[in-house]
């Protein structure tokens, strides 16, 4: 059994495909096939069922996922630790943020990151809450920043700081017949188009949750995976936006109403165990206190 063997079986099991695996580990299908045979050989069973339409894990396959991971990672790790016991940080540094992230500059934490570790390679994308929150369990974000409602904080893994608690004001367009009103509340919300994250998402809850407390029910008339498209379509007029305070101020060109008795969100910086040195060292950097 080796490390590539293991990348070869963990890339076929999130693709589903051997053919989609063997592109995205830059290889023939056929050796990747071999290597992940003379691995189900040595372990005595099969990982995967395959059929003429999809590949699936076995009981064994799904055994094997959480095990390859942490060996990865540990291997990793052991890479990082030997490179800054030379003096020098490398590696990769991954990090996972919601779109309305305001609570710190990321990009400008990044930007001085990268010039005291310049042989880091930094990779970072957005994503909704959830999926940045199952990323960092499985050990394949060494940072993420989420926002969830209050009442979600036990979908937080262990290690994680509070950056902000802040309340969710109405945003709307100039020429939107709210505009003129110096606070609304769920009820008047209700009566209007709104636009929202899709349901489901943590993003969702914040504003559902809110809504049901209050018995209210609305229809939300766009649903949206990204602040930019809420941001739009609000400017056009087409519906009123339900978003965090500090969103509200850096879109200064719309009109925030506060709501009464309206939802807040809170934003959370999270990172796995074991801890990755670059994740460490960016923390550190950052100000974000780790200590438990």
């Amino acid at each position: 059994m080796n490390l590539k063997q293991i990348r070869f079986a963990l890339a076929v099991a999130e693709e589903q495909s051997f053919t989609r695996a063997a592109q995205r580990c830059h290889t023939v299908q056929s050796a990747l096939s071999h290597q992940i045979a003379k691995l189900e050989e040595e372990l005595g069973c099969a990982l995967f069922e395959r059929t003429s339409r999809r590949v699936t894990l076995t009981t064994a396959g799904q055994a094997f996922i959480q095990p390859a991971q942490r060996l990865l990672a540990a291997k990793q790790t052991l890479v990082e630790e030997v490179v800054a016991a030379s003096g020098t940080v490398s590696g990769t540094l991954t990090i996972g943020t919601i779109s309305t992230i305001n609570a710190i500059d990321l990009t400008e934490k990044l930007g001085n990151f990268h010039r005291h570790y310049p042989a880091v390679n930094i990779r970072l994308y957005v994503g909704m809450s959830e999926a940045l929150l199952e990323d960092v369990r499985q050990q394949k974000t060494d940072v993420a920043f989420v926002g969830i409602w209050p009442g979600d904080i036990d979908m937080l893994p262990v290690s994680h700081r509070q950056l902000t608690d802040e309340p969710l004001v109405a945003l709307v367009a100039a020429q939107h017949p709210l505009a003129n009103r110096q606070q609304v509340n769920l009820h008047t919300l209700s009566q209007v188009p709104l636009v929202d994250f899709y349901s489901g998402t943590g993003a969702r809850r914040q504003t559902d949750r809110a809504f049901q407390a209050a018995g209210i029910k609305r229809h939300v008339s766009f649903e949206i995976d990204h602040i930019e498209w809420l941001e739009n379509l609000v400017r056009r007029g087409l519906a009123a936006g339900i978003v965090p305070i500090s969103t509200a101020q850096r879109l200064n060109s719309l009109v925030s109403i506060p709501i009464e008795e309206g939802p807040r969100r809170q934003v959370y910086c999270v990172w796995p165990q074991p801890q990755s040195r670059t994740a460490e060292r960016f923390l550190q950097f950052s100000g974000i206190d780790m200590a438990q």
